[in-house]
């Protein structure tokens, strides 16, 4: 074998070597993201059933505070961001004092913002959600809000309903609405039943598998659907 078979020989072993580390290098990188994505939902579900399942406001306040840690954390998931700004709505619906719920509702619009952001483009869940947030935000005044944040939640509602007709979450809303309105204006446990009937069908096709693809809404949707059950 003469020195240039010699030297090609080599060359070709150098290129199968310097293959595999990268090969080596790639795969290690995968399985660190998978592992990496794999704990984001891990942690971010626990905090979302620990948060929703509570009975103790200031367990809830705590984990919505964790849920603001883990969209810094993964500053890169839109999920991460989404649920943040879904547990500030929550908790400025069951404040009392108006400024706080406004506060909370400021907390939500940034990290919906940042939620935005990452995912370019609207959605059902989106939609969904800034229905929720405007009808939080009429919710701290509704005298003097509910022309404004009224016809947003309304458009907002329309266009979850034409991107997905079987998102529960919707309907659920829309229930919740009708449920906390005067009588005198459409509202009241007879007319927010349908939607609490509706939304309870559609919940039970929807699974709890994976937390990025927004399950929640089911357990407070019984509640009231109960409640629309009973006498005034």
């Amino acid at each position: 074998m003469n020195c240039k078979e010699n030297q090609a020989r080599y060359l070709q072993k150098d290129k199968q070597q310097k293959m595999k580390k990268i090969l080596l290098l790639c795969s290690a990188a995968v399985m660190a993201m998978q592992v990496s994505a794999q704990d984001f939902k891990t942690v971010l579900t626990k905090t979302f059933t620990t948060f929703d399942t509570a009975q103790d406001q200031s367990v809830k306040v705590e984990q919505s505070n964790k849920m603001s840690l883990i969209a810094k954390k993964w500053d890169n998931e839109w999920a991460a961001h989404y649920y943040a700004a879904w547990s500030k709505t929550v908790l400025s619906f069951e404040e009392k004092d108006g400024d706080k719920r406004d506060a909370y509702l400021d907390e939500a619009d940034k990290e919906k913002e940042t939620m935005m952001s990452i995912l370019k483009k609207e959605t059902d869940e989106t939609y969904v959600l800034a229905a929720m947030m405007a009808n939080a935000r009429l919710a701290v005044n509704p005298s003097s809000r509910w022309m404004k944040y009224g016809k947003v939640f309304s458009s907002n509602i329309e266009s979850a309903q034409e991107l997905n007709p079987g998102n529960p979450r919707m309907y659920y809303l829309q229930g919740m609405a009708k449920l906390h309105t005067p009588k005198a204006f459409g509202g009241g446990k007879k007319n927010a039943k349908p939607y609490f009937e509706k939304a309870e069908t559609l919940f039970a096709k929807e699974n709890s598998d994976d937390i990025t693809k927004p399950y929640w809404g089911k357990q407070r949707n019984t509640q009231f659907l109960a409640e629309c059950n009973k006498e005034d």
